[in-house]
Formats: structure tokens, sequence, C-alpha cells
């Protein structure tokens, strides 16, 4: 992780009604990926290219 904090947004695939999100935070090199009830819990940090699969994955 860089130097800075991270800029964590809500992901568009999830939905209006609260509770379950998921946010990312996207840096030059890196993906970070953390459930918005756990802010605090370890996150998953992909490569861009593995997160850019798992979208083309889920848009099927």
């Amino acid at each position: 992780m860089s130097g800075t904090a991270l800029r964590w947004v809500k992901s568009s695939y999830s939905g209006d009604e609260g509770g379950n999100c998921v946010e990312v935070a996207a840096e030059p090199t890196s993906i970070h990926i953390r459930d918005s009830k756990t802010p605090d819990a370890p996150h998953l940090t992909v490569t861009p290219t593995t997160w850019s699969a798992f979208l083309a994955l889920t848009a099927r």
C-alpha cells in the first residue's frame, strides 16, 4: 500500500439495501477489497488484471 490513506468507495455491484456492501480502493498497482460491515478487518488485495478478470466473469 502507498503512504497515503486508501480512498474506499462502495462497489457499483452492491445494492442500495445497505448492510452487505463491498468497498474497493484502487491504486495503480493494486485493488483493495473489503466488507463494509468490518472496515478494520484485513482486506483482500489483488492486481488490476485479476480484478478486471473477476469483473468480466461476474458480468456474464
